[in-house]
């Protein structure tokens, strides 16, 4: 290549790396798996050696991970969080060890597991738990000691009062926790997280620690940063040191003078890695001696006196037998690929998801392709490509009917999901039934998973109807239920009758519409009964069945009175009417009616002028009032809450600890309210 060519290759190198690491650190979203980046990383990393004249500063190789979120507040680590450089063969061990024995003689090595989670730093005053910080770009973290204080693993006090005391861990969700937290993702209808390590990520910068503590993290603490009042003179003594303290180690490392024992422990590790029931992805070499570690110094971005070897992803090749299509506990077709059983990752598998329609006709997947199988981020059984497809194979599409309940399947513009919106669909009976009952829906005070998953299996339920037919006997028979919380139970449902429309409207659990947009539509004046509302949306659905061009049917809806709503638009509209549209929907709105179940919107109480025509957007923890009474005070006096802060946005109601949209609102010069202040407003 001559020099022009490698300089854009350098450029585009270093822009996607960049944007990865913004995936990968700042948004826990990753787009590619880690041995893809690493590929990608070290090509950067070659060219940059080759031809060192076009290694800026701003490459990602001269930095650690990427800019931190500014919705926590930031922590300077006095001592740097680095990150290593990693090694993928034997012969770059080797090397490794060569370059630490000319600088510093002699050494001695500590492996142990290289833990794929989240990177911190956890702080002690006198053996108490002051502080916990993400690593960050490793000069600058995160504060997010309250949510480290909901990880039991963390001892909040030590066994001893050491004077102070700063060690760095790696905080994880394991292998079983991570499956549990996927299921209840799939069961709220979430986006579910790609592997453990984002998982991890995500649910330690969570805004609530209260989430943060159901996550079932855990922490490994494997480093000591710096102390006062005791010293540490080698690593693995200080592994032993910290335990005895009170926090939890890696269960195995290995020490050792020569690196070819070392590259077996690697070896054997890997190959038991799978019977570990935490996330694993390499393993780190260490000098053992502090002093040496002083001695051999770092560079600019990685310690000398350590090594991360990276495990290659294990892929095989197998031939697709079939493909299965199941209807999630959401609603959405999900095929299934069988395969013949292939070893992946210590298991054997013959199974994996293929995602939607998009994956599999990108990818070109038909019955009889022989495919490449890997294990996304150990777990997750994936199709990696198509190897080859059989002679006169066919392409494969996803059905038009539900396959549980043979209903008519929709997809929304812009979505991959394929999904089916009956709400008698048995599939998703489970789920409908969790919704329905939940708090912001019909809030129906008892009704939880545990209860309906009996009332299911008991075959005493079938829809969310059936709800209104239950007893007070027949729920005494069940589990843990006895004749004063069964009573209790049934005089919540019988409450829930008389609830408000949009409350209804919510719990049927339409695609896209929120309780917000519930309440925006039952308070519209115009749709205030659930006649008025199904007539709304069969004028919608009639509009797209015809054959008009697709500008035209939306210029359409746009003028019908559903998408003029504030707060409702063009493609909820048509979400509410492909609801309605459906045969079991009519029905089970029939049946709740017969039931007694209100139909009609409450008289809406008269809202106040004061803030009419003002904006307002909600930030930090205000004095007297949570942010869902404060946004109802400013509703009901005539002003609209948005949720990000924008030119048109009036006031910044801010409180205690307001986050990044205070600084948004500096910047774009959106005047700052207290709480006291708004009140003061609507006395005027």
């Amino acid at each position: 290549m001559n020099k022009e060519t490698v300089k854009q290759e350098i450029q585009r190198l270093q822009k996607l790396i960049s944007y990865h690491n913004k995936k990968y650190y700042t948004e826990d979203d990753p787009e590619i798996s880690d041995f893809e980046y690493d590929q990608l990383y070290r090509r950067l990393e070659e060219l940059e050696a080759q031809f060192p004249e076009m290694a800026t500063k701003n490459s990602p190789t001269q930095r650690i991970g990427d800019t931190v979120y500014n919705s926590f507040a930031p922590v300077v680590h006095q001592v740097p969080l680095e990150s290593l450089h990693d090694s993928f063969s034997a012969d770059e061990l080797r090397d490794f060890d060569r370059r630490v024995r000319e600088l510093a003689g002699e050494v001695e090595y500590v492996a142990e597991p290289k833990f794929d989670g989240l990177s911190v730093a956890l702080e002690y005053e006198y053996g108490v738990f002051v502080r916990g910080s993400t690593r960050g770009d490793g000069v600058t973290g995160e504060d997010v000691t309250e949510n480290i204080r909901t990880i039991r693993t963390v001892p909040k006090i030590l066994k001893e009062p050491i004077p102070f005391l700063e060690v760095r861990g790696e905080v994880y969700l394991s292998d079983s926790g991570f499956r549990r937290l996927c299921e209840r993702q799939e069961l709220l209808d979430e986006k579910p997280f790609k592997n453990p390590r984002n998982a991890a990520a995500g649910s330690l910068r969570q805004k609530d620690p209260k989430v943060t503590a159901e996550r079932e993290l855990d922490v490994f603490v494997f480093n000591v940063q710096q102390a006062r009042g005791e010293e540490f003179a080698y690593h693995d003594r200080s592994l032993k040191r910290l335990k005895e303290l009170g926090f939890t180690v890696s269960p195995v490392y290995f020490t050792s003078e020569h690196i070819e024992e070392i590259i077996h422990f690697i070896q054997t590790m890997g190959e038991k890695r799978w019977e570990l029931d935490f996330p694993i992805d390499g393993i780190v070499v260490k000098v053992n001696s502090f002093s040496q570690r002083e001695e051999l110094g770092s560079t600019a971005k990685f310690p000398r006196w350590a090594e991360a070897f990276k495990y290659p992803p294990e892929e095989k090749e197998t031939t697709l037998i079939s493909i299965e299509v199941n209807v999630g506990r959401t609603g959405v077709l999900t095929p299934t690929g069988v395969f013949e059983p292939v070893t992946l990752a210590g298991t054997t598998v013959s199974r994996a998801t293929l995602h939607n329609q998009d994956f599999i006709s990108e990818k070109d997947v038909r019955v009889g392709s022989k495919v490449i199988l890997r294990k996304a981020g150990e777990i997750i059984p994936e199709v990696v490509a198509v190897v080859a497809n059989l002679q006169n194979s066919q392409p494969f599409f996803l059905p038009s009917l539900c396959p549980s309940c043979g209903e008519p399947v929709s997809r929304q513009e812009g979505e991959a999901a394929t999904r089916c919106v009956n709400p008698q669909c048995p599939a998703q009976l489970f789920r409908h039934l969790i919704h329905f009952a939940s708090r912001d829906a019909m809030d129906i005070d008892g009704m939880g998973p545990a209860i309906l998953d009996q009332l299911i299996q008991k075959g005493m339920v079938s829809s969310p109807a059936d709800l209104y037919t239950i007893t007070p006997d027949q729920l005494e028979k069940l589990e843990r239920m006895g004749k004063k919380s069964a009573a209790n139970l049934a005089a919540a449902v019988e409450r829930s009758k008389s609830n408000d429309l949009y409350r209804l409207i919510f719990a049927l659990g339409i695609p896209h519409i929120g309780a917000k947009a519930a309440q925006a539509l039952c308070g519209s004046g115009s749709y205030a009964s659930m006649e008025k509302i199904m007539d709304a949306a069969a004028e919608v659905e009639l509009i797209c069945r015809s054959d008009e061009a697709e500008n035209v049917i939306k210029k359409q809806i746009a003028n019908c009175g559903l998408a003029q709503i504030d707060g409702i638009g063009v493609d909820m509209a048509v979400s509410i009417g492909d609801f309605f549209s459906h045969k079991g929907t009519q029905e089970l709105v029939k049946r709740l009616a017969e039931l007694g179940v209100n139909m009609q919107a409450h008289v809406q109480e008269e809202r106040g002028s004061a803030l009419a025509g003002k904006s307002f957007v909600l930030t930090g923890t205000l004095p007297t009032m949570s942010r869902k009474e404060a946004t109802q005070l400013i509703e009901k006096n005539g002003g609209k809450v948005g949720s990000a802060v924008s030119k048109k946005t009036s006031f910044l109601l801010a409180g205690k600890d307001p986050g990044s949209k205070l600084d948004k609102a500096n910047t774009l010069g959106v005047p700052i309210l207290s709480e006291s202040q708004l009140l003061e407003m609507l006395t005027q």
